[in-house]
């Protein structure tokens, strides 16, 4: 595969363009708002024949396709975890001398609340007592149904759901930090269609992530605003009716306009970063004081049926006991995450740049879902045992009439309940946020091409469009039937989703022919070859350049012993290109359809070594900088400053011999297959 990356992150040529929509994708923007109208106004005029509509597709697809639910979900998983721990996860997602953007926690805090953090609200205590109210088989309301409602708690909620986010967030930030490509979902599809992810096809693949985003995040937010009402009619007495959930959604899409006007590293990062810290602490103060002992016996035993049972509940039909339970619970949350994968997906590669594909995969996978199934086990089995043991009826009687108000009344069996019913609350309000100004950059980077540097209004105008969107829906009635239109969107995504695992694959395993050919010994970074070498390393270890000197060395030893080899490189009939710049000089030699050679030298400072270990630091160490050499796939970590024009050339070349012996194992490969 040879990437070609388009000017600025995006579709090529759209630098030309000026005023208000300069920075738009035109095809893509206008036409997902067309559609968005059209769809809007048909939920909301046609209500009830649009839920009509979308409920016979989404009937038809429960009966007729529900083996291809089950088996994309099933092939999803085996892939990321594949991916994760074979001799793919060494690559890095960027260039090999890129780092992380964030920190462990501030990168996990923003995939919690951009992932399900807002559902655990609502399910974790919901889910594990419906289970055990209502079992797809059993007897309701007995110990066996209780291990059996932790299980397909722990089943919706675990690696499945992570490892669908996970996928579509490995494929795009692989192919747009490692091959620069636009980071938008026409990206997953270049291993497949090539330069055409620039036409037609993908505008269509960035119009239908975009509707199903903001299709999804509006009815989230139009059901989920039903929640943040009844917890503060229960808390304050406030009025639950319409017209009060219009002024909390204009609210949260007030504070998310104002989170995403700030950007990723003020707004959304703070709000999931406290977000994080208040789920801690609640669950904390439920593991304390609920039934602490059973609760740590219950989540290493929930865990051990879960390993045990995946595979079988993995594949799980009910073929031969037909039912209607797998439809409104398995098949509807497998449909959901992969509606909602586009945005979430995109959300986490965008925060995820610099880190191994092995680092992502344990993140994004196994540490979510250990999180999330420890949540699921302290509040899904306090629960329970509240209903089992103490017979809290007011327990039950909350979720079968109003499961969004399951957290509340469950608090209330606790100490503190009026301190614990806010800062749930709060966290309700916060994930909402979080949700609404992480969708609305993710849909504004879809409708401008991958671009980062949208202006204000763009964004301003997304995160006003899923407010407004919601706020018609809820009064018009329509939330439902565009709910189902969007989870109904899964079945062609899901297509769309196995046909890009294949080429993440399939581009992997060249990398690893790559990798393989292109090895370096980075201990090479002396000049070799004279006599008296060992003194000039010697004098080399003890050499601290400056800024000032590494650049002489680039614009003069470096930059002629490249031109002198492009030269005669060109006198060969190769097209080769020398590139100078402030701080970095580029040899480019091009090889038509297959990956170019890029070799460049860079300065990249570092900080100065103490050598005097006798004495005490007497302040500040300095900086010193090095000529780095650093290829297409990134930094090489050796260092030429000392090199003679000669010597430069000659490690120029043993590089491009390198490239050359790569070419020819990948025909190789390509031929054999």
């Amino acid at each position: 595969m040879r990437s070609t990356p388009a000017a600025g992150g995006g579709e090529p040529g759209k630098e030309s363009r000026s005023g208000l929509f300069a920075k738009v994708n035109p095809p893509v923007f206008f036409c997902a708002n067309a559609i968005i109208l059209l769809l809007v106004i048909f939920t909301a005029v046609f209500s009830d024949t649009a839920m009509s509509v979308f409920d016979s597709v989404q009937h038809w697809i429960t009966n007729t396709v529900s083996w291809f639910y089950i088996l994309c979900v099933a092939i999803v998983l085996i892939s990321v975890i594949y991916v994760g721990f074979s001799r793919h996860g060494e690559i890095r997602l960027g260039p090999d001398h890129s780092l992380p953007d964030y920190s462990n926690v501030t990168w996990f805090a923003m995939l919690f609340s951009a992932g399900m953090g807002i559902g655990l609200m609502f399910f974790g205590v919901a889910e594990p007592v419906m289970h055990f109210l209502n079992p797809p088989t059993g007897t309701p309301e007995e110990v066996e149904t209780a291990r059996e409602a932790m299980k397909l708690t722990f089943f919706h909620w675990g690696l499945h759901a992570w490892s669908i986010y996970a996928i579509v967030a490995l494929i795009l930030a692989y192919f747009s930090y490692r091959h620069e490509l636009p980071l938008t979902l026409r990206s997953a599809l270049y291993p497949l269609i090539g330069e055409r992810i620039h036409g037609p096809i993908g505008h269509a693949v960035d119009i239908f992530a975009i509707v199903g985003t903001v299709c999804g995040v509006a009815t989230t937010l139009g059901y989920g605003v039903a929640q943040v009402n009844a917890g503060l009619s229960h808390l304050t007495g406030m009025p639950n009716n319409d017209w009060t959930q219009v002024a909390i959604i204009v609210v949260i899409t007030g504070l998310a306009t104002i989170s995403v006007v700030t950007g990723l590293d003020k707004g959304i990062r703070i709000l999931s970063e406290v977000n994080l810290g208040l789920a801690v602490v609640l669950l904390l103060f439920v593991l304390l004081l609920g039934p602490t002992a059973f609760l740590l016996k219950a989540f290493v035993q929930n865990s051990g049926f879960y390993m045990a049972d995946i595979v079988g509940k993995t594949f799980e039909l009910y073929a031969y006991e037909p039912n209607d339970w797998i439809g409104g619970w398995t098949l509807l949350y497998w449909g959901w995450w992969m509606s909602w994968s586009p945005f979430v997906g995109m959300f986490i590669a965008r925060v995820s740049r610099g880190r191994t594909i092995r680092e992502f995969v344990i993140g994004v996978l196994f540490v979510p879902a250990g999180f999330t199934l420890l949540w699921m086990t302290i509040f899904g089995n306090t629960a329970i045992s509240m209903i089992m043991e103490q017979n809290v009826t007011a327990l039950v009687d909350t979720v079968n009439d109003n499961y969004s108000l399951a957290l509340f009344t469950f608090l209330e069996q606790l100490p503190l309940a009026s301190i614990t019913s806010v800062i749930a609350l709060v966290m309700v309000i916060v994930f909402f946020v979080t949700s609404a100004d992480s969708g609305s950059m993710v849909v504004d980077m879809l409708a401008s091409g991958g671009r980062e540097d949208t202006p204000t209004w763009q964004r301003i105008y997304w995160a006003f469009a899923v407010g407004i969107l919601a706020i018609v829906l809820m009064l018009a009635g329509g939330l439902g039937a565009l709910q189902t239109a969007t989870i109904a969107t899964a079945l062609p995504f899901g297509m769309i989703l196995l046909a890009s695992i294949f080429g993440l694959l399939r581009q992997l395993n060249l990398e690893s022919v790559k990798r393989r050919s292109l090895s370096v010994n980075t201990a090479a970074a002396t000049p070799m070859g004279e006599k008296g070498n060992w003194r000039k390393r010697a004098q080399h270890l003890m050499s601290f350049p400056t800024r000032a000197m590494v650049r002489g060395f680039l614009r003069g030893t470096v930059a002629q012993g490249m031109q002198e080899l492009a030269e005669e490189l060109r006198g060969q009939g190769l097209e080769v290109e020398v590139t100078i710049s402030r701080d970095r000089v580029y040899f480019n030699a091009r090889h038509g359809e297959e990956d170019d050679f890029i070799y460049g030298v860079r300065i990249r400072s570092h900080l100065r070594p103490d050598l005097n270990l006798d004495q005490e630091d007497e302040g500040d160490e300095e900086d010193y900088c090095r000529a780095e050499v650093f290829l297409k796939e990134g930094g090489q970590s050796y260092d030429l400053m000392g090199y003679s024009k000669d010597q430069v050339i000659n490690d120029l070349l043993e590089q491009y011999e390198r490239h050359m012996h790569y070419l020819h194992q990948l025909r190789l490969t390509q031929s054999a297959g």
